[in-house]
């Protein structure tokens, strides 16, 4: 393939903010250069292949990876965990806990009703489910069989875009995830998202306290 195209490739995935497919970069290719250009697919997957072995040898921070059926630009894997720190500081992109039990619930058990969601977490789930809606993390499904018809939720390509996932079967698996729990890079991860945490409440805390002060003089 003309080395122009791998420039061309490369251009589209960097620009694209969500995932972008192989078959809208033929349409983007196809769209300028004419509906006669020869570029497949195939042709697309191995300009990426060879993409990343050029970051590869050259050490780069990034790569391409497949996400939600799309491409898109991440961080390697040996680094994430410094971006990670850096993220878990901006508590307004973070789920809470009971969105992710939430999540997890219906990730692994898609499609399920909101009763069959409550009685595994044995507590109300209306507000995590609105919520969860309005960042498109789940999505309506369809409707249960069952009396009433309730309604089924599952998750959106928005859920694998925010947890760079290609498909759910990269989901690990229970075993998988008692592993990661263990592992020590893990846990002093998490000791130190914990105490920025705690940071934070202290903080706001200290903030609101002072506010009060002020406002009572």
């Amino acid at each position: 393939m003309d080395n122009l195209y791998f420039s061309i490739i490369e251009a589209l995935i960097f620009s694209s903010d969500d995932p972008i497919s192989s078959n809208e970069i033929v349409k983007a290719i196809k769209g300028i250069d004419g509906e006669d250009t020869h570029i497949s697919i195939d042709e697309i997957e191995n300009v990426v292949d060879e993409l990343n072995k050029k970051y590869d040898a050259q050490n780069i921070a990034f790569q391409i990876v497949k996400v939600a059926n799309g491409f898109l630009y991440a961080t390697k894997p040996e680094n994430a965990k410094y971006v990670g720190f850096l993220s878990s500081e901006k508590s307004k992109r973070r789920l809470s806990q009971a969105a992710l039990e939430t999540l997890a619930i219906i990730a692994y058990k898609q499609p399920i009703t909101k009763p069959e969601i409550e009685a595994i977490r044995g507590v109300n789930s209306d507000y995590i489910l609105t919520t969860l809606l309005e960042k498109s993390l789940v999505a309506i499904t369809g409707r249960a069989e069952s009396i009433g018809r309730p309604l089924l939720y599952g998750t959106t390509d928005e859920f694998l875009k925010y947890f760079g996932l290609n498909k759910l079967s990269d989901l690990p698996k229970p075993r998988e995830i008692e592993e990661i729990m263990k592992d020590e890079d893990f846990l002093e991860q998490k000791q130190k998202i914990l105490m920025n945490l705690l940071e934070e409440t202290v903080e706001n805390e200290s903030n609101n306290e002072q506010v009060n002060n002020d406002q009572a003089e």
